[in-house]
């Protein structure tokens, strides 16, 4: 069985320096030494522990001038490692979060390694008290956190991929910038025929949060599921999908500003550009579906 290399990458904005200290040396912890370290500073300069700290592996810290959201930022994460040539698992860390297992990235290697169609492993995430959020679950009406197998999507505060996968289906959506990220990414994968496992016993411990403290969370958030059923849906279920997410937001939004954010996000997401029209074929809602999500919740 070969094993294969695994690489660790963090994005930070800056504002989190003993946070990302403490991930890192959870990192530097582990019983299997990642090949490769990236560290990238999001429209910020990297705090000096990310260029001392003594870390297991070759550590890149990479500064870019400008925030370019989430996964803009991971995609510079990837663009470094591709150049390197030498990795094919990646594992992708919240900046807040913490391996407090020292067998995870063994055990994220052992998974890859046993199948070869395994393109995406999503982490558990937990808080300091080991309670999962309800949305950190990725099933449709199952609530149970210990749960794991075969899923349609991953969270994204901590998750490994094969690089074969990404080569195959691309990066990140950087222009999404913020929300609904993972769920194009995973949508591509499946399309592809690759695996997604919702694996519990690999744990991310990470505050309790919730999304909408981001200035933008209801307008972005809006924009991209427009965006996401335009670029990834068959045609017959852009509409069944978003009328559907019009009802969930009318029934769980209390604010009458974030109302007022949120069709405001919708009606950009209609208006604007929604990027390159790959859509999932017919056979992959059914596959999504049969593992308890179709695409239109």
């Amino acid at each position: 069985m070969v094993q294969p290399r695994i690489a660790v990458a963090v994005v930070t904005m800056g504002n989190r320096p003993a946070e990302v200290d403490a991930l890192l040396r959870s990192v530097a912890g582990q019983d299997l030494a990642p090949a490769r370290i990236v560290v990238v500073g999001n429209g910020c300069r990297l705090p000096e522990f990310a260029r001392r700290l003594s870390l297991p592996g070759e550590v890149t810290c990479v500064e870019v001038e400008e925030n370019l959201g989430c996964p803009g930022g991971r995609n510079v994460a990837l663009a470094r490692l591709r150049a390197y040539g030498d990795v094919d698992v990646v594992v992708e860390l919240d900046d807040d979060g913490l391996l407090v297992d020292a067998d995870v990235l063994r055990r994220v290697r052992d998974l890859f390694a046993g199948d070869d169609r395994l393109g995406i492993v999503g982490f558990r995430v937990a808080d300091e008290h080991g309670e999962t959020q309800r949305r950190h679950v990725p099933r449709a009406g199952d609530a149970d956190p210990l749960r794991g197998g075969y899923v349609t999507g991953f969270l994204g505060g901590g998750h490994g991929f094969r690089m074969a996968m990404l080569d195959e289906i691309g990066d990140w959506p950087a222009e999404f910038f913020f929300a609904h990220e993972e769920t194009d990414l995973a949508w591509r994968a499946a399309d592809a025929g690759w695996k997604i496992l919702y694996a519990p016993e690999l744990l991310l411990q990470h505050p309790r949060t919730s999304p909408a403290r981001h200035a933008i969370y209801y307008r972005v958030t809006a924009r991209n599921r427009v965006w996401l059923a335009r670029r990834r849906l068959p045609l017959p279920l852009i509409p069944v999908h978003l009328g559907v997410w019009i009802g969930v937001t009318l029934l769980r939004t209390r604010s009458l500003g974030g109302l007022r954010a949120w069709f405001g996000g919708f009606l950009e997401g209609v208006r604007e550009p929604a990027g390159e029209r790959r859509s999932m074929r017919w056979s992959t809602v059914w596959r999504l579906t049969r593992l308890g999500r179709p695409p239109v919740l």
